[in-house]
């Protein structure tokens, strides 16, 4: 089977807008269900606006650069300041209405040369790590892929894939983080296990079961010395993560017929310290 048949190059926004929508489960949108099925609602009804902060700004523009390097930044992004104010020689602040007149006049996304600097950093850390650097010299970035796992529309769009990697095809996620002494943490506290394990399992159900990945997460610290590490995901904590995915997408079909939608936090609860 040709691997690469059912990717589908779709833009970023266009992935996000179907999933805001409706038409399709992410990962993101079940991890919102996993935690709070009333959040998971009030997203889907628009009583919670989709907002974009700096910092997941700059997180896509730092995924751009990384992994599919500085000629594909070119197309996305524009590196600059913005305009000078003449009175100092600087150039204007952000929240100033000089700069948002000339950055809502832009055809790119605007990245700073400060931050441009500190992404160059980043990137240089991880292509410096021999681990990330063989993971990352073959493949292909940003794919889609869509299609009905456990009776559900899902759709996922993977940082970067590779055909083979040790006799097996791999999928990878770049994460960026404050240390990587509790990295192990955060990704259980923000459910990466969980996103990488709804990551094979879409892929596995869009190959007919022919495409079986390894998965992976790139960390890379967003401070000095901006380490990098990376870590494989066991089969057992994938197929753990797959029955709880499982469950929920079931528990979301439920909620569905049923209108009923938990916050979680109705039983009462024991505190004991």
């Amino acid at each position: 089977m040709n691997q690469c048949a059912f990717f589908a190059d779709i833009p970023a926004d266009e992935y996000h807008q179907a999933a805001r929508d409706g038409k399709f489960l992410s990962s993101h949108l079940l991890g919102d269900f996993r935690k709070s099925p009333l959040l998971y609602k009030k997203k889907m009804n628009g009583e919670i606006e989709p907002t974009e902060s700096a910092a997941l700004a700059v997180g896509r523009a730092v995924h751009t650069l990384v992994l599919e390097g500085r000629s594909k930044f070119d197309e996305e992004f524009m590196v600059s300041d913005g305009p000078v104010n003449p009175k100092t020689g600087e150039p204007f602040g952000k929240l100033t209405k000089a700069y948002k007149e000339w950055a809502a006049a832009q055809t790119k996304d605007v990245v700073s040369g400060p931050d441009f600097a500190f992404m160059s950093k980043l990137r240089e850390s991880v292509w410096a790590h021999p681990v990330a650097r063989e993971l990352l010299d073959d493949g292909i970035a940003e794919q889609t892929v869509r299609t009905h796992y456990c009776d559900e529309p899902c759709q996922i769009r993977m940082d970067w894939f590779r055909a083979d990697y040790d006799g097996r095809p791999v999928i990878c996620d770049l994460k960026t983080c404050e240390t990587l002494d509790y990295f192990e943490g955060d990704a259980r506290r923000f459910g990466y296990p969980q996103q990488m394990a709804f990551y094979r399992e879409v892929l596995r159900s869009a190959s007919d079961g022919e495409v079986v990945a390894d998965c992976y997460l790139i960390a890379v610290e967003k401070r000095e010395p901006m380490r990098c590490g990376v870590w494989k995901l066991t089969d057992g904590i994938l197929e753990t993560c797959a029955l709880e995915n499982e469950r929920a997408i079931a528990e979301l079909r439920k909620c569905r017929r049923e209108n009923l939608w938990p916050t979680r936090t109705e039983d009462m609860r024991i505190l004991d310290v």
